[in-house]
């Protein structure tokens, strides 16, 4: 949503509903944008542990030998 500076103070509180919900909002002034509104704090998902839990089969054990034949992959 993009609106001129007059239309823009007229409907402030609008306009800050509107990027707390994620909308672009762009306020210009003589139709060439100049501000963009967004939250002052995102509205994400949290990062949360494990997130990949199950996706991996196995985990191999990097402190172990190489097997023969994989090591011959290598060289």
């Amino acid at each position: 949503m993009q609106m001129n500076i007059a239309e823009a103070k007229a409907k402030l509180s609008e306009l800050i509903a509107a990027a707390e919900r994620g909308e672009d909002v762009v306020i210009a002034r003589g139709g060439t944008p100049i501000v963009r509104f967004v939250p002052a704090h995102a509205r994400g998902p949290a990062f949360r542990i494990g997130i990949a839990e199950g996706a991996v089969a196995t985990v191999p054990d990097f402190l172990e030998p190489m097997a023969e034949d994989e090591r011959a992959l290598w060289t």
